[in-house]
């Protein structure tokens, strides 16, 4: 068995299409395992949707903006911590209006449906028997801290209480990942576009299983990054700078991060099973 793991491909279909021609060049796989954030905070919301409408067993999972999309607004705690916080408040504009324009995309070419329809989380078996649980933030939630490289042991280990899986596979923070919590593992595949800092290559993983066992292999591809600039100069979007600093690299994750987090420096792998 051969799965394709790729996620958060935020609207960016040259991003897209360089992961599946890496893919293929592989030689194919038997399933793509989509780990959600199809269309928000990028220049194109359809196309990488149409990609994935052709691709062969496909299995797409929930992300937080594809919810988002689905039904925008803020609620009555939202508004009154961004009021709080004025310095934020230039960002939380950039990104209402991208997500409204992304929201009036996708309506138009008649995806909204499909988001609201996409599962929270998705499991599976693998040969040797390992049991797959694919979830965009943490077991049970597709928003959140999630799980990044500096997420301590016990963070990891309480937010993967319960989760009756060997293996889990999440998305959300766009860092490529590799923990370990005694059995249990845990990978991101990293992001498809809009990435945390620094490489702005897109990322993925493959994976590999047999009777004998599994194996996971985390991939960066080369695309042409001044191309999908230049789409997004190009277009109409009421938010050209706001995307422009995802896709480049230069953006805080979420307007959440902005009220109280901070992005990670840089990424790591570590192993939970050992650490302290």
């Amino acid at each position: 068995m051969r799965l394709a793991i790729l996620g958060d491909i935020h609207g960016n279909a040259l991003a897209l299409d360089a992961v599946l021609a890496d893919v293929d060049a592989w030689g194919g796989v038997d399933g793509y395992l989509l780990m959600g954030d199809f269309s928000a905070i990028g220049p194109d919301p359809v196309t990488p949707l149409d990609r994935i409408d052709e691709l062969p067993n496909a299995v797409c999972v929930r992300g937080n903006t594809d919810r988002a999309i689905v039904d925008f607004g803020f609620d009555d705690s939202d508004l009154e911590e961004i009021a709080g916080n004025p310095g934020v408040i230039g960002q939380v504009l950039r990104m209402a209006r991208s997500f409204a324009w992304t929201q009036g995309y996708l309506s138009a070419f008649g995806w909204l449906d499909w988001l609201r329809d996409l599962p929270l989380d998705h499991r599976l078996t693998l040969p040797d028997g390992t049991r797959v649980l694919a979830v965009h933030a943490s077991p049970g939630k597709d928003d959140g801290p999630g799980v990044t490289p500096a997420t301590s042991t016990d963070a990891l280990a309480a937010r993967v209480d319960g989760a009756d899986a060997d293996l889990i596979i999440v998305g959300h923070t766009h860092w490529p990942q590799d923990h370990r919590l005694g059995d249990l593992r845990v990978i991101n595949p990293g992001s498809v576009s809009n990435p945390p800092a620094g490489d702005t290559r897109p990322s993925y993983a493959r994976l590999e299983a047999a009777e004998r066992g599994y194996s996971v292999e985390f991939r960066r591809v080369p695309y042409d990054l001044d191309a999908a600039l230049a789409l997004v100069r190009k277009s109409d979007h009421p938010a050209r700078d706001y995307i422009l600093s995802f896709i480049e690299g230069r953006a805080q994750l979420s307007w959440q991060q902005a009220l109280g987090g901070s992005p990670v420096a840089s990424p790591f792998v570590r192993d939970h099973s050992t650490a302290e």
